[in-house]
């Protein structure tokens, strides 16, 4: 128990440097997690229970749907999680913390032993997380986000593995399969010391898988409600990522003092908040992302290139495998022993090419 408890330790969402953590922090992450496993109970209880409402028994069955399409038709493993469900009574799962100098997209790393480092910090405690971000260096940009999910990497599943929670179940049934699948595809493969290549593979699963579920599994209405939303989301990421790009540009521009990048990065902030409100403007009030934009800094920025930069390397590693997810696996296994510099090479090098061949990202 001993042992499953310290790996517990490094699977958590969110770590902390030898040097800067203690106990305090390692102590959190161990209770929050129990008392996460001990609310959940077996997906069936849920359902035989007449207290249960029919909503929630809706959601839980479609969930269970879900998880046995991503064994049958997305290779993605047959254990105990996603089997199990929990009412947290809060809204995230985790809150997480990131950070990033006023003048930089990179984010500062936190690291485990075996785990390695990683961009961000977890805590069960959204208080807590706020308290951390404050202690930091002033002169960081920080940034603290509530976050629904989060793997264990399969390191818990003989406790039960990672359950289902109130914290997403709700979510469009297109979004609630893209998330199962994300968070089950790091129970695939997880590289060391490489944040963007485990969010960027997690998230290129998702879209694949979550195209497939929605064309042959989901009703007129779900794929429906998902392409509303979808369409949402790009424009947005499209945004985000000019955004991104001019801010990567202004920061690297030797010929610039920093007074002068601070000043032109006030520019590019405001523009971002004014296409975003026209972006808005034509959406009937969906308001998903006014948090972000809300918070938005150099932290938020890196902590979403996380999740996109290395995803359409992915999807044409997936092309190139014949669109079969068990070779495709097998292909990110292989890329996860190269080195991270020859790994990130390869990938680039794969979007190019697709991109020239005419290959669309499927998102």
């Amino acid at each position: 128990m001993g042992a499953r408890l310290a790996l517990l330790l490094l699977a958590l969402a969110g770590a902390g440097c030898a040097s800067t953590t203690g106990v305090g922090y390692y102590w959190q992450s161990v209770t929050g997690h129990l008392r996460l496993m001990q609310a959940a109970r077996p997906v069936e209880q849920w359902l035989s229970d007449a207290q249960t409402p029919t909503v929630l028994k809706e959601r839980l069955a479609l969930a269970q749907r879900i998880r046995a399409f991503a064994v049958s038709e997305l290779a993605l493993p047959d254990n105990a999680s996603y089997h199990r469900y929990a009412d947290l009574q809060r809204r995230a799962a985790v809150y997480n913390v990131v950070a990033a100098p006023a003048l930089s997209l990179t984010l500062q790393t936190w690291c485990f032993p075996v785990a390695g480092c990683v961009g961000y910090r977890g805590y069960f405690s959204e208080e807590d997380a706020q308290a951390f971000g404050r202690s930091l260096d002033p002169s960081l940009e920080v940034n603290v986000y509530p976050v629904p999910a989060y793997s264990t990497l399969g390191w818990m599943n003989w406790a039960g593995g990672d359950p289902l929670l109130n914290t997403f179940i709700g979510y469009p049934e297109g979004e609630l399969a893209r998330l199962v699948f994300h968070e089950l595809a790091h129970q695939v493969v997880y590289v060391r010391n490489d944040t963007v290549f485990n969010e960027s593979f997690a998230t290129a699963v998702e879209r694949l898988g979550g195209t497939r579920w929605l064309q042959t599994q989901a009703g007129a209405q779900a794929q429906a409600d998902y392409a509303r939303f979808d369409e949402r989301r790009r424009a947005f990421r499209a945004l985000t990522g000019t955004v991104r790009l001019r801010l990567q540009t202004l920061y690297r521009d030797a010929t610039l003092d920093d007074a002068t990048k601070l000043q032109r990065k006030a520019v590019v902030m405001a523009d971002f908040r004014r296409d975003y409100a026209g972006l808005r403007s034509q959406w009937d009030g969906f308001a998903s992302y006014d948090s972000f934009v809300a918070r938005a800094n150099n932290a938020s920025f890196a902590a979403q290139a996380a999740y996109d930069e290395l995803v359409p390397g992915f999807i044409a590693l997936f092309e190139r495998e014949g669109r079969d997810f068990a070779r495709f696996y097998d292909a990110v296994r292989a890329l996860a022993k190269q080195p991270k510099e020859e790994r990130q090479r390869t990938l680039h090098g794969l979007a190019g090419t697709a991109v020239a061949g005419g290959t669309a990202e499927r998102r």
